[in-house]
């Protein structure tokens, strides 16, 4: 039987990073641990997502199934071709299964019981709840965490302190031969003005750009983090003065929004509309700045998203499970 105070909660995507981050940040704001399920759709039914159905060879019973059962209490999916398959979930739990579904599904509002999207896609609806920045896993109790016990490979470099932030190239953007000349042209200026450099790169780093990085830092007493270790990217943002991100990840900039530092963008060839809108909303409020070899801005209420989705999804599924007549639960919510 069934033990209804014991919340099951699924993360579902296609297993793109970003999208899975996403998600897993929003379930552990909330104090819980999900099930990652991932699907895999192939032609043709790829090609009909979102408003297709689900590949019936993922159906539940089918060997390896991302949607084998017990169906979940709590769904949290995002990407595209996790649509068909959180609407597939909602009809066969009966409306049981409280669907959240993070970003635009591209079907209209109705799609899921709650969904969060950022402030530059135009979905709307009372179930819809917008932010400025999108939900990570950067809160601010790691971020004070990591300031009460500083990483001594980094607490050794000199202030200002910097954090850059190396995405890589991607739909939307592409580093040129060009732009990794600039852009290592401006962290050279900010080096040998004495700033310590902290840099991290990702694995869409192109190798060109990441021996750059390497070179520089070498070069400059900088330290660049080559895998081995303890990752330091939540301690990075936590000792910067300041912060420098490449354009081509919306999360990377919301990750450093938490700090209250200064965040200086550098945009490589390439861009995107939706894009436009993010970088102007965020220099309205005092956040980004444009990189251009020079360390501006001064700091800003930390902005964090994440509990706001979270407090909003915890309230949703309370009313909806006391619908149903099922027992209220508590949740574990982080603080902003």
């Amino acid at each position: 039987m069934r033990d209804e105070t014991v919340l099951t909660t699924w993360v579902l995507t296609d297993g793109k990073a970003g999208d899975e981050l996403q998600a897993l940040s929003v379930a552990e704001a909330l104090g819980l641990t999900p099930e990652i399920r991932r699907v895999r759709p192939k032609p043709p039914f790829a090609w009909l997502m979102p408003w297709g159905p689900i590949d019936p060879r993922e159906r539940p019973g089918a060997a390896g199934s991302p949607l084998a059962p017990p169906l979940p209490d709590l769904l949290i999916a995002s990407g595209r071709r996790a649509v068909a398959y959180l609407r597939f979930v909602k009809r066969a739990s009966g409306g049981r299964t409280y669907t959240v579904f993070l970003k635009d599904p591209r079907t209209g509002p109705e799609t899921a019981d709650f969904i969060w999207s950022p402030v530059y896609d135009r979905l709307r609806g009372p179930n819809v709840l917008t932010t400025l920045t999108p939900p990570h896993r950067v809160s601010a109790q790691r971020i004070e965490a990591a300031r009460a016990r500083p990483d001594q490979r980094l607490a050794r470099l000199p202030h200002p302190r910097t954090a850059v932030l190396a995405g890589g190239n991607s739909r939307h953007h592409r580093f040129t031969d060009q732009d990794i000349a600039r852009f290592t042209g401006h962290l050279t200026t900010l080096a040998e003005t004495g700033a310590g450099l902290m840099v991290t790169a990702s694995r869409r780093t192109p190798a060109a750009l990441r021996e750059a990085l390497i070179a520089l830092t070498s070069r400059h007493g900088g330290f660049f983090w080559d895998g081995t270790g303890e990752n330091p990217y939540v301690d990075l943002l936590a000792l910067a003065d300041f912060v420098v991100a490449t354009a081509d990840s919306f999360n990377m900039i919301g990750e450093a929004a938490v700090t209250g530092r200064p965040i200086l963008v550098f945009t490589p060839s390439g861009g995107h509309p939706k894009l436009d809108v993010y970088m102007d909303e965020l220099k309205s409020h005092g956040i980004v700045h444009p990189f251009e070899g020079r360390l501006v801005g001064g700091p800003y209420e930390p902005l964090n998203s994440t509990p706001k989705v979270a407090e909003a999804i915890a309230q949703g599924l309370s009313r909806h499970r006391r619908a149903l007549g099922l027992p209220d639960l508590a949740f574990s919510l982080e603080t902003p």
